[in-house]
């Protein structure tokens, strides 16, 4: 008989918390840092992280690579990643089904790719060429997006699923870019969550959305990280976690408005509670509902 994975509810590193949590821990089951932060030969910035390691899993997240681009791959960022990882050995290692370098130029952010045969083939070989190197499984995570492209022949998560049985990859499930997308683009969050397949998902993102309207008066979220997950988050990781039938580890995202270490603790234990209970599965409370898209005020 297979044990029950082990419910583990994490939070993103905030340079402002380091020291408290040097000096007086942190009711957390692992952290999770940006990777490209601690890609420098020495300082202060891997001297903490050393300390924490001793003290607590690591998951490391990319968001760097550029995966979809149509380029080759950086190798001087890639040796840079492998020092990386062999340095701190994390639990988890992740990047994003996203393009962020065009022409040699870092655009500075996350960019959503069309879903086609070509863009198929193109992951795959980069996600094939990150594995070797490293030799280790990546978890990829979806994106959040705010276009659809007419150019994409398959949605998201037949896309995802493909990559991820050509490649063998695990999947990093973001519930939030989920539902972010899904209210973008006027369609059910559950349509990509319940058609991944669930024996590769890895790892779990919990973070803030702000509530915006578009030109059109249409609802518009912005995926900030600025605030608390939201209700219609929690439900719909519920519904994940009932449908995976084991815990996860869930990460508490906040890269902006960065509030105090307790507020942060606190949603990780409300992660872990709901982790707790799909590994009793007796002790669920009540049948979760189905999530309403969210309508701006």
């Amino acid at each position: 008989m297979q044990a029950t994975p082990t419910p583990l509810a994490g939070i993103g590193l905030k340079t402002v918390h380091v020291a408290q949590i040097l000096r007086d821990g942190a009711a957390v089951d692992f952290f999770e840092v940006h990777a490209e932060n601690y890609m420098v030969a020495g300082g202060p910035f891997l001297r903490h992280l050393e300390a924490l390691r001793a003290r607590w899993p690591l998951s490391i997240h990319g968001v760097g690579l550029s995966i979809g681009a149509p380029g080759p791959l950086d190798e001087a960022h890639l040796e840079r990643l492998q020092a990386l990882l062999e340095r701190f050995e994390p639990q988890w290692f992740s990047e994003h089904l996203a393009w962020s370098i065009h022409g040699g130029r870092y655009l500075g952010d996350l960019l959503p790719l069309p879903y086609h045969r070509a863009t198929l083939q193109r992951v795959c070989e980069h996600i094939d060429q990150v594995q070797t190197r490293l030799g280790r499984r990546l978890l990829l995570e979806n994106p959040s997006r705010y276009v659809a492209f007419d150019a994409s022949t398959m949605d998201e998560a037949a896309f995802l699923t493909e990559v991820q049985r050509r490649s063998g990859c695990g999947l990093l499930v973001d519930v939030n870019n989920a539902y972010v997308s899904a209210v973008n683009q006027g369609c059910d969050a559950w349509e990509l969550l319940g058609a991944l397949p669930p024996q590769a998902i890895g790892e779990v993102h919990l973070a803030g959305h702000r509530r915006e309207v578009d030109s059109l008066g249409d609802p518009l979220l912005i995926d900030t990280h600025d605030c608390a997950v939201a209700d219609p988050v929690w439900s719909l990781y519920r519904r994940l976690l009932a449908r995976l039938g084991r815990p996860v580890p869930t990460l508490i995202e906040r890269d902006a408005e960065v509030p105090p270490l307790q507020a942060l603790e606190a949603e990780a234990a409300r992660a872990r509670r709901d982790l707790r209970h799909v590994a009793q599965p007796q002790v669920w409370p009540q049948p979760h509902p189905h999530p309403q898209v969210e309508v701006p005020a």
